[in-house]
This record gives C-alpha cells, sequence and structure tokens, in this order.
C-alpha cells in the first residue's frame, strides 16, 4: 500500500483491501473525509459521482466494526436498489479481507419481505440498502438499529426527489443520539437543509468542485427552438440519428412522462426512468433497458447518478438541468470505456445565461438544426450579440469625437447628429474591410 494511505493508519485488513482494490492516491473527497470519519465527526460531503466517494466513507467506517459484536453497527442508504446492491458489492470486497467473517446485508424493495424477516434472526453488522424497506423491517421489529453508531444518507438530493427523505428521518430517530451522520450529495437543495439542520449540529463539510466534462470523445451539439413545439423539434433530433441507445433528460417526473408519451404517440417505442416509477415497474423497465428493447429512453436526473444504465450513445438535453453541476454528471453518461458519444441541448433564448455557464466549464458547442432529416450547421448565436457590441463601441467612439460647442445655435443638434453618423458610417467601413 502507497505512504499515502498509510498516514490514515488503518487496520491491517482494511490495508490489504485497500492493496486489493488497486489503489494508489486518496482521491480530493477521500482525503477530506476519511480523517473526519475516523474522528467520530458527522460531516457532509458534496461531490459528484466517479469521485470516489463511496470509498470515503466505506474505508473508515469498516476500519471501525467491532467483529466481536453481533449487532448493527452500521447503516448505510441509498436511493435505488441498484445503488444499494452497487455499494454492498464493494463493502463485499473490503470484508473478503477481514481475519473473521463479517454479516453485512443488503436490503431493498422489490423482495420478499416475510422471508427476509425470516431470515434476521441473527442481526448483520452492516446494513446496506433502501430507506423504504430498512424502515419496513425496523417497523417489524425484526432488524434493531438502535446499537448502530454511524449512518450514511448516499445521493440525499435524490433521497429528497424520490420522497425518502422521511423514511430516513424515521430510520435517523430510532438510532443513538450520539449518531455519526454522514452525508454524501452531488447538490445540496434549500429543501434537504430542515433534514440536515434537524440531525446535525455544526457538521464538518467537504465541497469538491465538479471535474471539467472530459470532452474529447463527446460531440456537444445545440439546437435551438424556433417555433412550433419543443417535442417536434426532440422528434426530429431523434429520428435523424439511428442511437445505440439514446437517454433524454428531463428536470421532473411530470414532464419525463409528459415527453414519453409524446414521444409513443408518435410511433417510437420509448422507456422511461424516474422516481415516480413502482419498485417492480422500475425493475422491469432496467432490464428491457438492458435487454436493448429501447432505443430511446425518457430520464430524470436520477439516470445520470442514481442508476447505471450501459451503452449510451447520445444524450439529450430536453431542458437544461437547474443545477448546472447535473450538465456534467447527464453528459457522462455517453462516451463511456473509451467509446465516442454525442451530447444534444435543446435551447431557447431564455437559456442563453445558462448555457453561457456551461461553455465556461470547458464546453464548446456546434450550432446545428435538423432540416428535412439533415444536418444544417447554423451561425454562431453569439453572433447577434458581437455585432450589437461592435455597434455599440462604434457609438462610444462618434460621440467621444463630436464634442457639443460652448456657443450654441439654433439647429446645433442637427449638426452634431450629422457629424457622429458620419464618423459612425466611416468606422462600419473600416470594420467590413478588417473582416474581409
Amino acid at each position: 500500500m502507497s505512504q499515502a494511505f498509510k498516514r490514515y493508519e488503518f487496520t491491517s485488513y482494511i490495508s490489504e483491501a485497500i492493496q486489493a482494490l488497486g489503489f494508489h492516491e486518496p482521491t480530493p473527497i477521500q482525503e477530506k473525509m476519511i480523517p473526519m470519519i475516523k474522528k467520530g465527526q458527522s460531516a457532509i460531503g458534496q461531490s459528484q459521482t466517479g469521485t470516489g466517494k463511496t470509498h470515503a466513507y466505506l474505508l473508515p467506517l469498516l476500519n471501525q466494526v467491532d467483529l466481536s459484536k453481533q449487532e448493527v453497527q452500521l447503516v448505510i442508504t441509498a436511493p435505488t436498489r441498484e445503488l444499494a446492491k452497487q455499494i454492498h458489492h464493494e463493502v463485499g470486497k473490503i470484508t473478503a479481507h477481514f481475519p473473521t467473517p463479517l454479516l453485512s446485508k443488503c436490503f431493498v424493495g422489490g423482495t420478499d419481505k416475510q422471508r427476509t424477516i425470516e431470515k434476521l434472526k441473527s442481526q448483520p453488522q452492516i446494513v446496506v440498502g433502501t430507506p423504504g424497506r430498512i424502515n419496513d423491517l425496523i417497523k417489524e421489529q425484526a432488524l434493531f438499529v438502535h446499537t448502530a453508531s454511524s449512518i450514511v444518507i448516499d445521493e440525499a438530493d435524490l433521497m429528497l426527489e424520490m420522497g425518502f427523505i422521511e423514511d430516513v428521518d424515521q430510520i435517523a430517530s430510532r438510532m443513538p443520539e450520539n449518531l455519526q451522520i454522514l452525508v454524501f450529495s452531488a447538490t445540496i437543495p434549500e429543501k434537504l437543509k430542515p433534514f440536515l439542520k434537524k440531525y446535525m449540529e455544526n457538521p464538518q463539510y467537504a465541497h469538491i468542485e465538479p471535474k471539467q466534462v472530459q470532452a474529447e470523445n463527446i460531440e456537444f451539439i445545440l439546437v435551438p427552438k424556433k417555433s412550433g413545439s419543443k417535442i417536434e423539434v426532440l422528434y426530429d433530433v431523434l429520428t435523424s440519428f439511428n442511437p445505440f441507445l439514446a437517454i433524454v433528460f428531463t428536470n421532473t417526473k411530470v414532464k419525463a412522462d409528459e415527453v414519453a408519451d409524446a414521444l409513443l404517440s408518435k410511433g417510437l417505442k420509448v422507456g422511461r426512468v424516474h422516481g415516480g416509477l413502482a419498485a417492480r415497474e422500475r425493475t422491469r423497465m432496467m432490464k428491457q433497458i438492458r435487454d436493448l428493447e429501447y432505443q430511446y429512453i425518457v430520464a430524470t436526473d436520477l439516470a445520470a447518478r442514481g442508476i447505471d444504465i450501459p451503452g449510451v450513445s447520445h444524450v439529450i438535453n430536453f431542458e437544461l438541468p437547474t443545477d448546472l453541476d447535473f450538465f456534467v454528471h447527464r453528459v457522462g453518461r455517453t462516451a463511456r470505456a473509451g467509446h465516442s458519444g454525442t451530447a444534444i441541448t435543446l435551447y431557447e433564448p431564455t437559456d442563453e445565461d445558462a448555457l453561457n455557464q456551461v461553455e465556461k466549464k470547458g464546453i464548446s458547442f456546434k450550432h446545428m438544426e435538423v432540416r428535412n432529416g439533415e444536418w444544417v450547421e447554423l451561425t454562431d448565436r453569439h453572433k447577434r450579440s458581437n455585432r450589437k457590441k461592435a455597434e455599440n463601441e462604434i457609438d462610444v467612439k462618434a460621440k467621444s469625437l463630436v464634442r457639443k460647442p460652448k456657443k450654441v445655435k439654433p439647429g446645433y443638434k442637427k449638426k452634431m447628429q450629422y457629424k457622429m453618423d458620419q464618423i459612425k458610417k466611416r468606422e462600419r467601413r473600416v470594420t467590413r474591410r478588417k473582416k474581409d
């Protein structure tokens, strides 16, 4: 194991796990969070997917598990069953190096609750799962979390979007007063703050700025909505490609259903992924997506972070995300594992400020539209504003060169205006010659 991890003084078996995982240097979120977690502090870690946050909490928390106690010591909640299973899998990779077996269980919806209860005669030391199912097992007095010293709330903003914060609240209320609470989230929405305030008094805070988009393998296209329906523009965009798999992102569950229904009415076979789907419905949908039954999926940001959908060749932003950090998450669904991808953003005039902010993240867009099934390149959308800027500069110059006479005579304003107009004409001619 590298010297970088040795400074954390992990147990020998955690050190073995780190070596087996092939970790050489801690990521920025791990550097900030591991020391705080080891001290038993409650903390909020804000970072995007792919920054190593899962191991930022797993390594220090599993390091402090007491193997001699057969009781719940750690609860990890995740908004989706897919993410919960993924975390539980990572727990297994680490605990495989423990000197004595550690019992960890993954509890998610869509499974036989009664059978799960029957198997809970022996309490697991580590609990991973979705808040709804964990809370159900606590209410059934099958799972006892009052012995746990730590709880992790992963992807907290998605928890909020999917309506799970109440379940998390109920789980936390059954746990000790001196509970270590660790919240991980890409964003901290205002509606999440009352929950944080209720359970976390002066928490430590670590914020890792989102990485710049790795744009080498992604083609970024901007498509204007000029007139007519935005759905029509989307339909033209989708049918102009023959995507392996395209995800259309919307900001809300309601809008996702509206867009999916509109595309279905046009004859496209469209899947949908959002927090409003029942657990079984989403399981069925994910199986159909993985079986390549759909070429098009309409989704909320749940699909950008909470669920992994492989093989995405095209990402379409039907709406720009409210939080522009999510632009990075969305387009990061394509061009994975060395493949190339295309990210298309439909925009309206009201999106200009947001687009300017996205461009500051290092994105360079092609300005295009679909005409009769063919892609046509448009003029730079900044051209008009650049022209206005140049006109303003000419106006300023003309005004500075034409002064009001000390002694004014009738008609002096017209004469001044005439002189300024002549200067403007001359400056425009000079500007045109320079361009030519």
